[in-house]
């Protein structure tokens, strides 16, 4: 039986756990490129354990990210900060991943902790700010509340550029030594807007029905497996669901995710769509709130599953491993809280060899630690938790 600390292979990579830090935007790049904070970062977590690392959404243009301090890898001159990740992350025996995304009518952005000029982070810069741009998306329809300054809605040569773009992107990857690519369609960004009516209200052969509101997934889909190596996954995360009547909604996921993988999807990663702020019965404080959804698409589609939200308890994201509900489990605030959450988790599962996730160097001395147990600096033993936390 799989459990969280058993490997997992998916085409010609093996991943020595099921565990996956999931990108988080950190707002530290210039000119999109990586550097040390990045390898410092994501190396850490390598070291502490986790299976398949990524970076942040990483842009295929300079206005698919979020901010002017967030990755991307439209140009070759950003490729040897990557190749500098890569190196850090494998060598600390993880896998590296890269998620490629364009952020759509959510780009022009304040980082979340600053204020530039008088707008808050989080809130859109406007489109003649230096630091802003206009936003390009399936329709004119801006996302609203502090988003709300006019978007471009693409035309269909404007498509096909974003197409190679991708496809660019992931040759890019390539030579940056990733092993495993993720495409986002989530999170309100441009994927996620042009499956959701509440974003898409195209009258071509890009909205309307769901045939032509997933063209755009399946297209940008072909593009990059015409081009990354067959061995390595190519994966994707979809918002499956925008928890509104008039938005996107899970069946219509299924369905798409089922044409996706006659064309060449390995695997499917499923969040939410959040386009749009007016999300009913919303589920964010629950534990593992994804988790009805992944199992109903794994019962529906014929290949590994992978969710993430509210999966830090180790008790909780063993079980759904145990019970097949998913194959992988993405930690996104978990491992900026604990780079070492791997080994942290294993100890309260009770395996034999937790430090075995560390370099032999540090391992060596966890081991062999003389002294008072309880000191060695690991959180709190799970039984400080209630039964019915740990349980739920």
């Amino acid at each position: 039986m799989p459990n969280l600390f058993s490997p997992f292979t998916l085409k010609g990579v093996t991943l020595r756990n099921r565990i996956v830090m999931s990108p988080m935007t950190m707002y530290q790049s210039t000119d999109g490129k990586m550097n040390d904070f990045h390898v410092s970062y994501l190396g850490a977590r390598a070291a502490g354990g986790f299976g398949l690392v990524f970076p942040e959404q990483v842009a295929i243009t300079p206005d698919g990210r979020t901010s002017t301090t967030c990755s991307g890898i439209w140009d070759d001159d950003q490729i040897e900060g990557h190749k500098r990740v890569t190196d850090a992350i494998k060598m600390f025996g993880g896998v590296a991943g890269i998620q490629l995304g364009h952020t759509g009518r959510k780009g022009s952005e304040v980082p979340k902790y600053k204020t530039i000029d008088g707008y808050p982070g989080g809130s859109q810069l406007p489109p003649d700010h230096a630091q802003g741009w206009t936003c390009r998306a399936p329709s004119a329809i801006p996302y609203g509340g502090d988003h709300s300054f006019p978007v471009h809605e693409l035309t269909r040569d404007e498509i096909k550029d974003l197409y190679r773009s991708y496809a660019d992107a992931a040759l890019r990857a390539v030579d940056a030594g990733y092993e495993w690519l993720e495409m986002h369609y989530a999170h309100g960004y441009l994927g996620a807007s042009f499956f959701s009516p509440l974003a898409n209200q195209r009258t071509d052969e890009y909205g309307g029905s769901l045939e032509n509101r997933a063209r755009f997934h399946l297209e940008a889909l072909d593009a990059v497996r015409a081009v990354w190596p067959e061995e390595f996954p190519l994966t994707m995360r979809l918002g499956s669901d925008d928890l509104n009547p008039d938005g996107t909604q899970f069946e219509d996921a299924i369905t798409a995710i089922g044409w996706m993988t006659e064309h060449g999807l390995d695997l499917a990663d499923i969040s939410l769509g959040f386009n749009t702020d007016d999300m009913r019965n919303n589920p964010m404080g629950d534990q593992g709130f994804m988790l009805s959804r992944a199992e109903r698409l794994k019962n529906a589609v014929d290949i590994p599953i992978a969710t993430s939200w509210n999966l830090g308890v180790p008790a909780k994201a063993d079980q759904v491993i145990k019970d097949g509900v998913i194959d992988l489990a993405f930690l996104g605030r978990p491992a900026l809280a604990n780079p070492h959450w791997p080994v942290w988790a294993a100890r309260e599962l009770g395996y034999d060899n937790p430090f075995e996730l560390v370099p032999d160097d540090w391992r060596w001395w966890l081991e062999n630690f003389r002294g008072h147990e309880p000191s060695i600096g690991l959180p709190p033993a799970a039984d400080t938790l209630s039964q019915e936390e740990s349980a739920a």
